[in-house]
């Protein structure tokens, strides 16, 4: 280990010795409306570490090697990036005189309008919103349209995951740990805020961290870059939420050397775009920075965004013909109001400390201490002894009736037997009741007492899986010029985590008491935790599980770039150290001897190496290439099978193996902007964990009691492969029209073979019985990476008055969009009878293909609008903003799963054969026509 380490750090000690003459390039900036000179405005010379800011007269000062061109960029919040070639001439100093940057408000883009459909929220994070730009310097067509016109349908940058792309702030990667995504919810509301970013696309270089295959996003909130003044923004919509308001305030650098940026929101809905989805959020922000002197800055950071928003359900076809495509299964009326069953609450304070040393003009260093604590709470319905409060319960459909078959005959399938009496009864008890019974589960939780009904032990109760994560983390990050033609760029980043999980009683529904055990298991079987056993809880009360992870990573990483006239070239390293561990609070009655107390430590070691390439064909063309090979420790929430009960690690977990490359041609002149890309990404050896209720699952034919379970599933050894390309096309026809172009066209796969291991819980209960079986390989080689439309196209057109006002129309159309199968359906085990051990005698190949098809979505064409006006009046600013997205308002499926509950051939084969499947596919569906509109006031 100490010789990896030695090797690793011996660039951080690499001196280069130089004699080459300085040369100083100065200018001014001014904003080109007001004329008026612009502080704290970054000036930074491309692909090296040279930085400034400008002062209160707009001055800048940079001492630079001289070279035959290089890049110059000035970037402030509300300013468009403004990019200048400079040309050195016999190491002569170089004057700029006057720069002017124009202000953004008259074509800004409000970020509110980067949305997740609430399907998206089980995984809660999705790459849609790492709307990575191109060169670091601005954000081309093809990423906006990725983000504001193909994100309502779910489209993902590369068919890649954020978990593949690194979100930082302030020079700390905020990545969660569990599953490696950042947690968007944190930033809500924060929009006025969070505008001073960079972006790193793909493999390409970042100046901050190694990165993802996705790429970089880096976003700065040094109180001394936020522009002064006030800015007040107020908005309206029908997606998920209704209003918002936002107010924030920067004070800009004084006299003192004191900044500071303050913000606060408010986002709000009774109900969203689907039915019974409200939504609650407020943000809270500082910035305060001290100027210690010409060398040293500190900055504190601090926001707090709690949230609460309300889920809708997927639904079954069957379901959505009953009802529609914005019904909601979660929410019933109490007392005249909606009340949601299934609420995600978000509260998770952070404050970081940022140092930043200047050490001389050509090296810098910016070093950041972060605590980050809180709580993700996600309610249900818990219930015991009493049927289920879901109004759409397979039992409580038509199909559960028309579906019917009767038992088998011997080794062959029963007769076909649906019950349409009784299914057209459930199908108008659902049409009258399609709701939660709020009143209904009140009563079952009391009983009549002498002075009428009273309080007695709780059969249904509401819960939620608690997390309270704490983290505590420490970046330092150093960026240098060695020379005219190299710069260098490194960083750690340590964190540690203690993440604490738990079911936590919200509410008994008007009971007294609930039962902490598992009234499916009888005795020791069913005990939560055997320390304390038959425990009544209350409101407050943690039960079911109860447990800790602890985990601890570090993350160093080195990059050398080099700079020529023609070329462009960089390496970059990076190693990581990842330590897993789950610690049990509880001592499960099915597993005492597992559960309780820490479990073994899971480390991981990781490498990554990548490098670029770009060839400057002309001073408008480029040719680009970039790559990258990294192993990746498999996420803290895919490490251990179940963590809720035991401490069991997945058999056979590994480390992910990823191989990414890409190659890139750009044209840009002024009125012509391009970009081609073709890419290729190898996954490999990914794991995921998930648990259902299987029926005919086991082999009652080799010896095991029940073939019905509910059990968990893993997966390992999953490889993905995604390859395709990418067109950005912007074409100014005139000084007021412009058109452009984006399309993506990929090919996402499952590469191989993955192995299922099926965990049986319930067989602990049976002595000597296994618990945990292996299926084999699932066959899902070839098929396609589910949940997002593998090609996109768009066509816009724009038109830009001098009188600052402005209208857009793009018309949109996604395709090759795919359901999310079971794998265990995949497994040669899906053909065997579990009632003898032989092979179904009905089971033919070719029926076999035909319920095993993986379904395709319909592809669908989206219009979208949207326009814009700004106003100067006495020195202030007004700006009027809307858009309407899905004008033709076309009902379309975003993405769905299909059900893994019918687990034999058999099962699936009548359920689908009856022609009102019980377990059919579920769907979630986009939004159908919203609108958005923004006014900001800036004073």
């Amino acid at each position: 280990m100490r010789k990896k380490y030695a090797v690793f750090f011996i660039v951080w000690f690499f001196n280069f010795a130089f004699s080459q003459k300085e040369i100083t390039v100065t200018g001014i900036v001014i904003d080109a409306r007001t004329q008026n000179p612009l502080e704290n405005v970054v000036v930074t010379i491309q692909n090296t570490a040279v930085m400034q800011l400008t002062s209160k007269t707009g001055k800048f000062e940079l001492h630079i090697f001289p070279k035959k061109e290089q890049l110059l960029l000035l970037r402030s919040q509300g300013y468009k990036d403004f990019l200048l070639k400079v040309q050195s001439n016999a190491g002569q100093n170089i004057d700029l005189g006057i720069l002017q940057l124009e202000d953004t408000y008259s074509d800004e883009v409000p970020a509110a309008l980067i949305t997740l459909s609430d399907s998206d929220f089980s995984d809660d994070n999705s790459s849609s919103e790492m709307t990575s730009g191109l060169l670091q310097s601005s954000k081309d067509a093809f990423m906006l349209a990725s983000a504001f016109n193909w994100g309502q349908a779910r489209f993902r940058i590369r068919g890649l995951d954020s978990e593949n792309g690194t979100m930082m702030l302030n020079g700390m990667a905020m990545n969660k740990i569990y599953d490696g995504r950042p947690q968007w919810s944190n930033w809500g509301g924060l929009n006025n805020v969070l505008r001073n970013q960079e972006f790193s696309v793909g493999a390409a270089a970042s100046n901050y961290t190694f990165g993802g295959i996705l790429g970089t996003q880096q976003i700065f909130t040094r109180a001394s870059l936020y522009r002064k003044g006030t800015s007040l923004t107020f908005s309206g919509s029908n997606t998920t939420y209704t209003w918002r308001g936002i107010g924030t305030y920067a004070s800009g650098m004084n006299a003192s050397g004191w900044a500071y940026a303050i913000s606060a929101g408010k986002r709000w809905a009774d109900e969203g775009y689907f039915e019974g989805t409200n939504f609650n959020a407020d943000s809270f922000f500082l910035s305060v920075e001290k100027k210690l002197n010409n060398k040293h800055s500190v900055n504190f950071t601090g926001f707090y965004t709690p949230n609460s928003r309300g889920k809708n359900s997927a639904n079954t076809n069957e379901v959505t013909g009953l009802m529609n495509e914005k019904y909601n299964s979660y929410w019933g009326f109490q007392n005249g109001e909606k009340r949601n069953a299934r609420v995600k609450n978000v509260e998770e304070p952070l404050f970081m400390l940022n140092h930043y040393f200047k050490i001389d003009d050509k090296t810098n260093l910016n070093s950041a201490i972060m605590y980050q604590f809180g709580k993700v709470g996600n309610s249900n319905i818990d219930y015991q002894n009493a049927e289920s409060p879901d109004p759409v319960y397979y039992k409580k459909l038509p199909s559960y009736f028309s579906s019917l078959y009767a038992k088998d005959q011997g080794e062959f399938s029963g007769e076909f037997t649906p019950d349409y009496e009784n299914a057209d009864k459930n199908k108008i008890a659902l049409l009258v009741n399609p709701q939660i019974d709020w009143n209904k589960m009140y009563f079952a939780n009391q009983k009549v007492g002498p002075n009428g009904f009273e309080p007695s032990q709780s059969h249904y109760v509401l819960y939620e899986d608690r997390t309270d994560d704490q983290t505590f983390a420490v970046s330092s990050n150093l960026n240098t010029q060695l020379s005219s033609n190299i710069s260098f760029d490194g960083g750690f980043t340590f964190k540690k985590l203690k993440s604490h999980n738990f079911q936590y009683l919200l509410d008994l529904l008007g009971g007294e008491y609930f039962e902490d055990i598992d009234p499916f298991y009888k005795g020791n079987l069913s005990q939560s935790d055997l320390q304390n056993p038959n425990r009544k809880v209350k409101k407050g009360d943690t039960y079911g599980y109860n447990f800790n992870f602890l985990a601890n990573t570090l993350d160093v990483f080195t990059q050398f770039r080099f700079t020529y006239n023609k070329t462009e070239f960089f390496l970059a390293q990076s190693y990581s150290v990842s330590d897993y561990q789950r610690e049990g609070l509880y001592q499960n009655g099915l597993y005492p001897t597992t559960s309780l107390g820490k479990s073994e430590n899971v480390n991981f070691e990781n490498f990554g190496f990548k490098g670029g390439f770009t060839y400057k064909v002309s001073g408008k063309q480029l040719l680009f290439f970039n790559a990258a090979h990294l192993t990746r420790a498999p996420s803290l929430r895919n490490t251990f099978s179940n963590s809720r009960l035991n401490n069991s690690i997945v058999d056979g977990i590994e480390s992910e193996n990823i191989t990414s490359a890409e190659a890139n041609y750009v044209y840009r002149s002024a009125k012509l902007k391009l970009r081609l890309t073709a890419y290729y990404t190898l996954i490999k050896n990914t794991s995921k964990t998930s648990f259902f209720y299987a029926e005919g699952i086991f082999d009652n034919g080799a010896g095991y009691d029940a073939t019905d379970a509910f059990v968990s599933q893993t997966l390992t050894k999953l490889d993905k492969k995604n390859t395709g390309a990418e067109l950005s096309f912007e074409y100014q026809i005139s000084s007021t029209f412009k058109t452009n172009l984006s399309a993506a066209f990929g090919n996402y796969i499952y590469s191989s073979n993955p192995n299922v291991m099926i965990t049986n819980d319930a067989n602990m209960a049976k002595d000597g019985v296994q618990t945990t079986f292996n299926f084999g390989e699932s066959y899902l080689k070839n098929y396609k990476q589910p949940g997002m439309p593998q090609q996109a196209y768009s066509f816009g057109l724009e038109y830009r008055d001098p009188k600052f006002w402005w209208l857009g129309a793009n018309i949109n159309y996604l395709a090759e969009s795919y359901i999310d199968v079971s794998p265990i359906s995949r497994t040669s085990q899906f053909y065997i009878n579990p009632a003898n051990g032989f092979p179904f005698p009905e089971a033919t190949s070719e029926r076999g293909n035909e319920l095993l098809k993986q379904e395709k979505f319909n592809p669908i064409t989206l219009l979208n609008l949207s326009g814009g006006k700004s106003w100067r009046i006495r020195k202030k600013y007004i700006g009027l903003f809307a858009s309407v997205n899905n004008v033709l308002d076309l009902v379309y499926k975003t993405g769905g799963f299909e059900q893994a509950r019918n687990a034999n051939f058999r099962a699936l084969n009548q359920d689908v054969s009856s022609g009102t499947p019980s377990f059919g596919p579920k769907y979630y569906y986009g939004y159908g026509r919203t609108y958005f509109l923004n006014l900001t006031i800036g004073l």
